[in-house]
């Protein structure tokens, strides 16, 4: 343990070393944040429950929709996309002040993005079709391959939104929430086709996109601003769910009739304002913490391998669940109903075990996201220095790893 921390602390301090002074550290910390709020998110809601020698999936809000208040806390997409667009904006202006083309800046964003997809599409491609093969009941491998590609409609809308930068940066946020409006009202109100509601894919996620883009041409410099986004978000949220007949959950509940996620709301867009204003209001205290070198390398390194995590968390949960069935018994929390206080505290037990299996996937497919053309080196303060060693990483000065330079 000792030997551990030491090294640890060799860790942080080289990535310390090598992080520029002007670097604005809270981006980092809030894009860790939104990605470990997404992986616990799923970790909580999502039951994979043992029926008949196969599995289904199932949510613990669809037997105790008193819970709703989880899905308040751990879907954070809004943030991941709030400083996506931040980082897209300001890398693209960044890119133009350089003289670089928008092909050469948009292929380095969306390699980085779509480099990590490709193992987990091979993966389970072989995965699945071995399953079939063996004789797994068809309804189990879907439930388990939907599970594994659902998340991505996700990176789609937001490699969409990263490539259309130059377009939408500078486009108020008003005009994609009238968007997500004026489609839940014609879709809940004058009952149109269900299929209208597939607008808000794109309208209610560009709507926290500039946002961000706001965001970084200086917009919320002043707290009274992000104040307002919380107060009105929080207050028109509420008046949703209790008087417009939206759900509570903000993430889909298996068996009913609205989902706030898929595709995105109303109630979900407001909930998204409150929780941007959240995020912008708490940068300072942010600020602080990461200040301290071993709190910095811990955001450092969630962001170097930010779409590993996201791409492999569900895997390292239906790999824990499928070992789980060599024991006789059913295991509490893993395969049985989530439909008691019961389930949630032995849930909360399994969650250092699905952890170590994504440890294990990291360990197996990081490499995918940090391959390809190193960048340049630029007089932007653009890059953190990262190296690998025992189980992570560690700076050239420490057993001769190799340092990794990644733009985040």
């Amino acid at each position: 343990m000792v030997e551990f921390r030491a090294r640890w602390s060799a860790l942080a301090a080289g990535i310390e070393a090598a992080t520029p002074a002007a670097r604005d550290r809270t981006v980092d910390a809030l894009r860790a944040l939104a990605i470990l709020g997404v992986v616990l998110g799923h970790w909580l809601v999502t039951a994979l429950t043992a029926h008949d020698g196969g599995l289904s999936t199932t949510s613990p809000l669809e037997h105790m929709p008193w819970l709703a208040p989880v899905s308040w806390m751990f879907q954070t997409l809004s943030v991941f996309f709030l400083v996506g667009g931040h980082v897209a904006a300001r890398g693209y202006a960044s890119a133009r002040e350089r003289g670089g083309s928008y092909g050469a800046w948009v292929g380095q964003r969306l390699g980085r993005l779509f480099r990590p997809v490709a193992a987990v599409l091979v993966l389970w491609g072989v995965v699945a079709g071995g399953m079939l093969i063996g004789g797994a009941e068809f309804d189990t491998v879907r439930s388990l391959v939907k599970l594994v590609l659902s998340p991505l409609w996700f990176l789609l809308v937001f490699a969409a939104l990263t490539a259309a930068t130059p377009i939408v940066a500078r486009l108020s946020p008003l005009w994609p929430l009238a968007v997500v409006a004026a489609v839940d009202i014609w879709r809940f109100g004058l009952e149109g086709p269900e299929w209208i509601g597939w607008v808000n894919v794109a309208a209610g996620w560009l709507v926290p996109f500039t946002l961000g883009a706001a965001w970084s041409r200086g917009a919320f410099a002043r707290r009274a601003p992000a104040l307002l986004l919380l107060g009105g978000g929080t207050a028109a949220t509420a008046a949703l769910i209790i008087w417009g007949g939206y759900p509570a959950s903000m993430v889909g509940v298996p068996g009913a009739a609205i989902s706030n996620l898929n595709p995105p709301t109303l109630a979900a867009a407001a909930f998204g304002l409150a929780q941007c204003g959240l995020a912008l209001l708490v940068r300072e205290p942010l600020a602080r913490a990461v200040r301290r070198p071993t709190a910095w390398a811990k955001a450092a390194l969630v962001n170097l391998s930010a779409m590993t995590v996201f791409l492999w968390h569900q895997t390292a949960m239906m790999a824990v669940t499928a070992l789980g069935l060599l024991v006789s018994a059913e295991l509490p929390g893993l395969h049985t109903v989530p439909d008691s206080v019961g389930w949630i505290a032995a849930r909360l037990l399994w969650l250092p075990v699905f952890a170590a299996a994504l440890m294990v996937c990291w360990a197996a497919f990081r490499t995918h996201e940090q391959a390809g053309p190193r960048p340049k080196p630029s007089r932007a303060p653009r890059t953190v220095a990262v190296g690998a060693a025992a189980g992570a990483a560690a700076p050239r000065s420490r057993r001769g790893a190799a340092q990794e330079i990644t733009r985040v």
